[in-house]
């Protein structure tokens, strides 16, 4: 097979150079970029900003449901950890980062 090296490299060296080849795959490359960020990195870091808020704004008497899809209302609240009341005075202590929703209220007692 080492016989077809020396042709594959006469071939490259016998075709006319190629006028900004190497430009061109450096703005794919950027164009590339840009896009994933737009498409991936961006929308990611919004949802991330939204969460936080919305776990920042928790408080005391808020109706939540959580990652796991357990609802339960907010009986105290710390720095990172929180206090639910899931009925029957069961109450579970879960961090603030496990809230996936805050409810209106009196959601709970219409369920």
């Amino acid at each position: 097979m080492s016989f077809l090296i020396p042709e594959a490299a006469a071939q490259a060296q016998a075709g006319a150079p190629q006028a900004g080849g190497d430009f061109f795959s450096i703005i794919m490359l950027v164009g590339l970029v840009v896009l994933m960020y737009f498409m991936m990195i961006r929308p990611q870091r919004k949802r991330q900003k939204e969460h936080d808020a919305l776990v920042g704004g928790i408080a005391k008497g808020d109706e939540v449901v959580l990652t796991s899809g357990m609802l339960g209302k907010v009986v105290e609240v710390d720095e990172s950890y929180m206090v639910v009341d899931a009925g029957d005075e069961a109450k579970l202590r879960f961090q603030k980062s496990a809230v996936h929703a805050v409810l209106p209220k009196g959601t709970i007692k219409s369920l």
